[in-house]
């Protein structure tokens, strides 16, 4: 879905423009209901395919193949405490035994961007056991 954005950025002004030249209100708004709906399919194609590879790589037994994703959760918990816990603590400690010492600035941008959209799988996840869909 990442992709989807900046491709439906892209191909807006050139539908517009393609629409533009259109001079029947009715054929364009039927252009272009059927130009977004072709857009939309194409999309969903592309998740369907990666969802297909998600369960695939789930489903195998290999720590490699199945485990990459849980490492990356696992490196953003560690991150995120971190940032959190750690860093402030760290900061207190200089402040008090050696004041004036200067701390390294943590690039929280990366971080976040990889955490919050695995929060949002593992709100997904936690929905999929409750409902009871979930091995």
């Amino acid at each position: 879905m990442a992709v989807a954005i900046p491709l439906i950025t892209a191909l807006t002004p050139l539908l517009a423009d393609l629409l533009d030249k259109i001079p029947d209100p009715d054929a364009k708004a039927k252009a272009a209901a059927s130009a977004n709906a072709q857009l939309v399919a194409l999309l969903q194609s592309g998740d369907a395919a990666q969802l297909q590879v998600n369960v695939a790589e789930a489903g195998n037994p290999s720590l490699f193949v199945s485990g990459w994703r849980p490492a990356v959760g696992w490196v953003c918990v560690l991150g995120l405490l971190v940032q959190t816990v750690g860093y402030p603590l760290l900061g207190w400690g200089l402040s008090l035994w050696y004041p004036g010492t200067p701390m390294p600035s943590i690039d929280t941008d990366t971080l976040m961007s990889l955490l919050v959209p695995m929060l949002g799988l593992g709100a997904y996840r936690t929905f999929e056991k409750v409902k009871g869909v979930a091995r």
